[in-house]
C-alpha cells in the first residue's frame, strides 16, 4: 500500500497548541481525532508504526519552553533537534532565533509532520531520516533532545552520542519527565516544569519535567 503521509496526517490530527507552549501550533492527535481511537493493532494492519509524531511529549514541551524563554541558547546558532517527532522543539528553536535547525527522526512520518507544523508556524526546518547515532553528531552548536530515555538500550546509545557531541563543543540540552532510564548524575539541572499531559499517554495528567545540560 502506498500511503500519502501528508494527507494521512491532515486527516487524522487537528491543528492545536500544546499546553506548555501556546505560542506554537501543531497537527496533533487528541480524543476527537481518528488516530486517537486507533489501536496499535489497527495501525499495524495498515502498515503504520505507533504515531509518536502525533503527540507533544512532556520532555519535548519542556525543552521547547526552555528555549522560548531563553532564546540566547539558540539565537544565531546551528541547531539539531534529535528525535524531532512533531517538530515542536525544532520549531521553538527557530522561533527563538536559531540560524538553522535540522530535525532528525527515523520515523518516516516525522518528515511530513515537521513540514506541516513548520509551515503552520511560519518557519523553515530541515529534516533527515538518517539514524544519526550511526556516526558523529552533525556540525552544530546546539543539540536538543526531548524524551529520549524511554527504552534502556536506546537511552544508553543516545546519551553516549550526546556526550560525544558535548565533548566536541556542542551545547546539549535534554528534556526528561523522570523516565526510568534517564541518569541524572553528572548533568546540570536547568529548569523544572509542571507539564500538562493526558492519562492516555502518561501515568499522570501533569508530569514533573526537567531540562538538563551536559556540563
Amino acid at each position: 500500500m502506498i500511503l500519502d503521509r501528508t494527507a494521512f496526517i491532515l486527516e487524522n490530527t487537528r491543528l492545536q497548541a500544546p499546553p506548555h507552549t501556546p505560542e506554537i501550533r501543531l497537527h496533533l492527535a487528541d480524543e476527537v481525532t481518528p488516530i486517537w481511537r486507533m489501536t496499535e493493532e489497527a495501525l499495524s494492519e495498515i502498515g503504520l508504526p505507533p504515531p509518536f509524531w502525533a503527540f507533544a511529549w512532556a520532555g519535548g514541551q519542556a525543552v521547547a519552553r526552555y528555549v522560548l524563554d531563553h532564546p540566547e541558547v539558540v539565537a544565531g546558532k546551528r541547531v539539531v533537534d534529535f528525535a524531532t517527532g512533531s517538530g515542536l522543539v525544532a520549531i521553538a528553536a527557530m522561533k527563538a532565533g536559531a540560524a538553522s535547525v535540522l530535525g532528525s527522526d527515523v520515523d518516516g512520518f516525522c518528515g511530513p509532520a515537521l513540514a506541516l507544523n513548520a509551515a503552520a508556524n511560519g518557519v523553515t526546518v530541515a529534516f533527515t531520516d538518517a539514524d544519526l547515532l550511526d556516526g558523529p553528531a552533525p556540525q552544530a552548536e546546539v543539540i536538543l533532545a526531548g524524551d529520549i530515555c524511554y527504552e534502556q538500550p536506546l537511552a544508553g546509545r543516545v546519551l553516549a552520542w550526546l556526550a560525544a557531541a558535548r565533548a566536541g563543543g556542542a551545547t546539549v540540552l535534554i528534556g526528561d519527565p523522570m523516565r526510568t532510564y534517564f541518569p541524572r548524575e553528572g548533568l546540570v539541572h536547568l529548569a523544572e516544569y509542571q507539564v500538562p499531559t493526558t492519562r492516555e499517554l502518561e501515568d499522570y495528567e501533569v508530569k514533573r519535567t526537567s531540562v538538563w545540560a551536559f556540563p
